[in-house]
């Protein structure tokens, strides 16, 4: 099952960061979800923070962003997914 990481806009990138070079560690691939622009900017730096976390181990990671229909308290809104992998 791919491990899916929910990121507000008052996530610590860094900490972000530590929690997908983990999973990407593991298992290879990570998927992080987040609403709205500051909750984005907060994961695509994860995302860059992760880069250099496993860069020096030979580890390359990719991202493809997609729209997700979600719904919250019975309101439906739109999340972005970042699907995080191993570079083949």
């Amino acid at each position: 099952m791919v491990q899916v990481l929910q990121v507000a806009s008052s996530s610590q990138p860094s900490s972000v960061a530590g929690a997908i070079a983990g999973v990407i560690r593991e298992r290879k691939l990570c998927e992080l979800q987040a609403i709205g622009a500051g909750a984005i900017n907060q994961t695509i730096k994860a995302i860059a923070i992760a880069r250099g976390y496993l860069a020096p181990a030979g580890i390359e990671l990719i991202c493809t962003p997609a729209f997700a229909d979600i719904q919250i308290n019975g309101e439906e809104r739109t999340a972005i997914r970042f699907k995080v992998e191993v570079r083949p």
